[in-house]
């Protein structure tokens, strides 16, 4: 065919495919490639007759995992296929009408897992051949469809539902933190199932990655996961929140937030590195420097963490450079990473929670530790208040969630002769205590933040 009759195409342009029952998918032209190939998933070969088919689902439309399509073809070929990372797969390849604008044509397609490309189809140049000439400033010039349109064409296969499906991903449905999330998206008319982290498992897979619960049940279907990952299972529940993540599915906090908020060393070197005002911290391996590092941090009285704790478990005041040095000593004989940490006498006992959802501050507190007790803890005994925080105090909580990329978090403050210093930040913060003390209603807040990222609206 003369170059004259070759029609142009443009960079990316829609197809339809009728007998796969795919009304409209994207597809980016590649004259680079040599065979066209589209997503899917859940990939099967089944007998019919003498012949090979393929069954296969299809996502056709990026960042909307809500619509399936189940499809079916003839299994023409199996090819190894370089993808564009240099690495070589099996892929199944089928044969099948494909319409752009009014032009209708046979095409082979290899099946490929395309979850993380901006496309769920790609145009090869067999496609191409004899039929098109590529512009690649330009796009859509066979046919181009509004929003609007593609809703349209979509609006059969749309699952008509009231409200969001949310997983609760935590240890214990008792806790009350969880009974009010979970109060909280049912009264919106969300769905919410609580799903036990140690209960899930993952399937790893470049075509068909999945999660399954408690005896087979596939994990498939969720809007957005709200995880509540105690710290005895953080490696594991960072683990299946990526899963979910890698599945499409909106976690409201990531696995690499909540592992850097867990790690209290690499946190407060963000927190330095940020220019976050924290207590003069110290950390070393060797006990031969023990009283350098307490002299480093301003001397006894200190407080020694272990860089694990929680809920003020693992936090010690020593009183003296002796019990300093003995407690310091102590914990490296068993090779335990601890940090070593100025102590604020004049916040006598006081310290600031600050609850943040989506870069707001909802909610603040302040804590009383019990009388005798050097830290403010309600789960041993502290009392909490409601308190109107600074300016600069929330400045510090807002930057602070920020530096760790958490969505909601509870920021611990502490008020000093050097102005508000960050003590920590908690990726999994407790609802009662807050709750009580202020009487918002937090939960809810959580659940609304949801809706506004999913842009969900009733």
């Amino acid at each position: 065919m003369t170059l004259n009759k070759l029609r142009i195409i443009g960079s990316e342009e829609w197809c339809f495919f009728d007998q796969l029952g795919i009304p409209a998918i994207k597809a980016r032209v590649d004259s680079g490639a040599k065979t066209s190939s589209i997503q899917a998933t859940n990939i099967k070969v089944i007998n019919k007759g003498v012949q090979e088919w393929v069954k296969f689902e299809v996502n056709p439309l990026q960042e909307n995992r809500s619509i399936t399509l189940n499809c079916e073809a003839r299994l023409i070929d199996r090819r190894m296929i370089k993808s564009s990372t240099g690495i070589s797969e099996e892929r199944l390849v089928v044969k099948t009408p494909v319409t752009l604008g009014n032009d209708t044509f046979d095409i082979e397609l290899t099946l490929a897992n395309r979850d993380t490309m901006e496309y769920r189809m790609l145009l090869g140049r067999e496609a191409l051949m004899d039929r098109y000439m590529v512009n690649p400033a330009e796009s859509y010039k066979i046919q181009h469809f509004t929003s609007e349109e593609i809703d349209l064409k979509y609006k059969p296969f749309f699952k008509q539902k009231t409200g969001l499906k949310i997983a609760l991903l935590a240890s214990n449905p008792q806790l009350y933190s969880n009974k009010r999330i979970i109060e909280a998206a049912e009264a919106r008319g969300h769905e919410i199932v609580f799903l036990n982290v140690e209960l899930a498992y993952m399937k790893l897979d470049a075509h068909s990655p999945e999660i399954r619960y408690r005896g087979g049940n596939i994990l498939n279907e969720f809007d957005a996961v709200i995880p509540r990952i105690k710290p005895a299972v953080t490696f594991y529940g960072c683990a299946l929140i990526r899963q979910f993540d890698n599945l499409g599915v909106y976690c409201q906090n990531t696995a690499e937030a909540i592992s850097q908020s867990r790690d209290k060393l690499f946190a407060s070197q963000l927190f330095s590195k940020n220019d976050i005002h924290i207590p003069i911290t110290g950390f070393a391996k060797s006990p031969m420097d023990t009283k350098d590092l307490i002299k480093m941090v301003n001397g006894a009285p200190l407080i020694i963490k272990l860089l694990e704790s929680t809920q003020g478990k693992g936090v010690v005041l020593a009183e003296t450079n002796k019990a300093a040095e003995s407690v310091i000593n102590a914990f490296k004989s068993v090779n335990t990473n601890i940090l070593v940490q100025e102590f604020i006498k004049e916040a006598n006992g006081q310290d600031i929670r600050c609850f943040v959802v989506n870069g707001k501050v909802v909610a603040s507190m302040q804590r009383q530790a019990e009388k005798g007790e050097f830290r403010a803890n309600i789960h041993q005994g502290g009392k909490a208040s409601i308190i109107k925080i600074t300016a600069e105090e929330k400045k510090l909580a807002l930057k602070a969630a920020k530096v760790l990329n958490l969505a909601v978090a509870g920021v611990d403050i502490i008020r000093s002769n050097k102005g508000p210093l960050l003590l920590e930040v908690n990726s999994s913060p407790g609802l009662e205590g807050i709750e009580n003390a202020t009487g918002k209603d937090i939960a809810n807040e959580m659940i609304l933040a949801i809706e506004r990222k999913l842009k969900f609206s009733s």
